[in-house]
């Protein structure tokens, strides 16, 4: 599964040399507001991980909810929150990566309901 996103192709997490000439803007969007936008997501298991500073801090909440996946390490939760409703656990991230996951450090992932638009 191959998808171009930004300028650069990205297979399976990895980022790939070539330089594709595209730009796509991705948008993780939830409530009617852009929670995040990148031309720069990297795609892992299906999910877009966008770069923690395209991420609208203003509707992120830290969440109690911890995960562990084997090969990427232990994720951490954030719980969004916009115009006074709450989505929780709504988004996750790596804090630190395990090795062949290093490619997602400081980047964050979303699902429960936030759509992604390519």
């Amino acid at each position: 599964m191959q998808t171009t996103v930004g300028i650069a192709t990205h297979y399976f997490g990895r980022t790939m040399p070539e330089l594709t000439g595209r730009m796509i803007m991705v948008k993780a969007i939830w409530n009617g507001k852009v929670i995040a936008d990148s031309t720069d997501t990297v795609m892992v298991e299906g999910n877009h991980y966008f770069p923690r500073n395209s991420v609208n801090a203003d509707y992120l909440r830290d969440g109690d909810m911890h995960t562990t996946c084997p090969w990427k390490g232990k994720a951490d939760y954030h719980t969004l929150e916009v115009d006074g409703k709450v989505n929780p656990d709504a988004a996750w991230y790596y804090p630190t990566p395990k090795e062949k996951a290093l490619n997602i450090t400081d980047r964050i992932a979303f699902w429960r309901g936030v759509t992604i638009e390519e």
